[in-house]
């Protein structure tokens, strides 16, 4: 049987044992790097599964993420950010992860290969039509993946398969496959390094463009963010002030004025009242720019 590419072996890794610290490192470097590279050309498909996303959260679905191991972890670190970064609701962005939080603390592989844990997974998550799943699978062969995105496309969810073998099973079942051709890693199978780096950074690619997109992102600042700790009240007083051009002063006033809310924030400090505030978003759908604009006309 013919190697998948991520199981092969690098072909600058003959006598890596021998090698000096610094060769090593370097070595692991360029892979890491190689991976990135590997992104650019999935630019297209990361679009597209973005624009799918961000469509489903403003009609008022969800964007699940699904993987096991490492893909699992790299999922899950971007899935856990959608809340802080762009104040998306937790139940909005359920993440299915193989072996649930248990496998967090120690990771073990059979439960990767465990279809009853994606069937209870993808039942508690309640995915369906307009929703959208980022299912990701090095191999794309994974069957606690696999699984959860054949669910998905029963119940009429749009899968986004991220995975880094070309025609893979995954990437052959998803509307929207996204392969990332990393190759070999420097430590055979050992995903959690290039595989891994390609992954975190194109669901990073992914979740920004959901939020700018959603209008979360005003001018390059975060303004859905919750701000649920001393660093990110400051952070929010800061945006708000560069937004609405004035003094922090003004802005600490209008975030309370607004319970924490930076959108709204940032009109009252450029003179709206609470209310009027409230409903230029509503007629903005959301969207501080347009809202700004009738504001100071």
């Amino acid at each position: 049987m013919t190697p998948i590419a991520t199981e092969t072996r690098h072909p600058q890794t003959q006598g890596l044992q021998t090698l000096p610290g610094a060769a090593v490192l370097s070595l692991a470097l360029e892979g890491q790097i190689a991976a990135l590279n590997a992104v650019r050309p999935a630019l297209p498909a990361l679009e597209q599964a973005a624009i799918a996303a961000a469509q489903a959260l403003a009609q008022g679905g969800k964007l699940a993420y699904a993987g096991a191991g490492s893909s699992g972890l790299m999922a899950l670190a971007d899935c856990l950010e959608l809340s802080g970064t762009f104040g998306i609701p937790p139940d909005r962005t359920p993440m299915l992860f193989a072996g649930g939080a248990a496998a967090l603390l120690h990771m073990t592989g059979a439960v990767e290969d465990d279809l009853s844990l994606a069937e209870a997974d993808f039942a508690r998550a309640g995915l369906g039509e307009g929703d959208v799943a980022i299912c990701v699978s090095a191999s794309g062969t994974t069957p606690y993946t696999l699984a959860i995105a054949r669910m998905c496309k029963t119940t009429g969810a749009t899968v986004v398969g991220l995975a880094h073998v070309p025609d893979s099973a995954l990437l052959t079942l998803a509307d929207v496959p996204v392969c990332l051709k990393t190759g070999p890693e420097i430590v055979a199978g050992s995903t959690r390094l290039g595989a891994a780096t390609a992954q975190k950074a194109a669901l990073n690619l992914i979740s920004v463009l959901v939020g700018i997109r959603l209008g979360h992102v005003q001018d390059g600042y975060m303004v859905n963010l919750v701000a649920d700790n001393a660093k990110l009240i400051g952070r929010a007083a800061r945006i708000v002030a560069a937004l609405s051009g004035q003094p922090v002063e003004r802005a600490q006033e209008a975030l309370a004025a607004t319970a924490g809310a930076v959108k709204p924030a940032v009109l009252v400090a450029a003179g709206a009242a609470p209310g009027q505030a409230h409903d230029l978003l509503t007629a903005s759908g959301g969207h501080l720019g347009p809202a700004l604009e009738r504001l100071r006309k």
